[in-house]
Parts: structure tokens; C-alpha cells; sequence
């Protein structure tokens, strides 16, 4: 299995793109010191960098709403359910911690849910983004709190259109 590294400037800073020819395993927010170190992309990507690069393009141009990429990550059974559960909430949505809980099945799990889900090695396309706290509040995100409002904000305006008084 050939692993790749691939780079996407996106409108919320530069992502790093990594996986194999199967799937896709990472979405990662570069911060600026870990660019400057970074490996270089994998010289002649396989067709699964290059079709997850395209998906991140079209969801920036607001001309894509679902994912359609095979995804691995590993973690405990607890935290692929969390994972899971992150892929039925809508585009342009957003669901509180403990909503999520009560998602799992367990109201009291909001702690571990909210630990699984940042845990989440694949930034927008398991959108970890749309859990937010209980009074609608953003809170906690790895990306940080910026760029998850852009995220929320960047969808809410594509599902719902642009609204402008004039």
C-alpha cells in the first residue's frame, strides 16, 4: 500500500492531506512552524490525493456538501463510534456535546465524547466542527475556535444562502 502527503492551501490555512491509494487518513490544520519543517508532498499522487484535494476545493467553493472518500482512522471502539456519529450530522448543522452523548446512547458520556472528538484525525470531512456547547456557544476545536467559526459560518451561508439587508 502506497502512503501519500499532499498540501492544500484552503481558505482557512494550509491542510495537509495524507492516506493511501484506499483511503483517506488525515486532514490535518497546519500550524505556521510545522509547515516550515513539513516532508514534501508524495511526488506522482495517487488518484485517491488528488480526488480528496478536489473534494476540499469544491466544499471551499461551496459546490460540495458531502464527502464521497473512503476514511480510516484508528481508535478504541468508543472513539469510532464518536467518528461515526460526526458523519450524520448535516452540512450546515450544528449539534451541542450533549446531544452527541444522547446520539452514543449515554447523556453522561459528554466528556468522553467530547475527548473522541477531538481526537478526530480528519478535520472537515468528519465534520468534528458542527458539535458546539449546550447554549450555542464554540468550544473546543483543534483547528481552533477561528477557524471553526469560518467553517460553521462558510455553511450555514451555502445551505441557507447568502443573506445581505440590501
Amino acid at each position: 500500500m502506497n502512503h501519500f502527503i499532499t498540501y492544500y492551501q484552503s481558505p482557512v490555512g494550509l491542510l495537509r492531506i495524507s492516506g493511501t491509494d484506499q483511503y483517506v487518513s488525515e486532514v490535518h490544520f497546519m500550524k505556521e512552524e510545522e509547515a516550515a519543517t513539513a516532508p514534501p508532498p508524495t511526488p506522482d499522487l495517487p488518484p485517491m490525493a488528488i480526488q480528496a484535494t478536489e473534494q476540499l476545493i469544491q466544499y471551499f467553493h461551496g459546490d460540495r456538501r458531502v464527502f464521497e472518500l473512503p476514511l480510516f482512522q484508528t481508535g478504541t471502539d468508543f472513539q469510532e463510534k464518536v467518528w461515526n456519529e460526526l458523519m450524520n450530522i448535516p452540512f450546515g448543522k450544528t449539534i451541542s456535546y450533549l446531544e452527541l452523548s444522547r446520539r452514543l446512547g449515554d447523556p453522561k458520556s459528554i466528556r468522553a465524547a467530547g475527548t473522541a472528538n477531538g481526537k478526530n484525525n480528519i478535520a472537515i470531512i468528519v465534520p468534528c466542527h458542527r458539535v458546539i456547547g449546550a447554549k450555542g456557544e464554540l468550544v473546543g476545536y483543534g483547528g481552533g475556535l477561528a477557524r471553526k467559526k469560518w467553517l460553521l459560518t462558510h455553511e450555514n451561508k451555502v445551505a441557507h444562502g447568502v443573506q445581505t439587508l440590501f
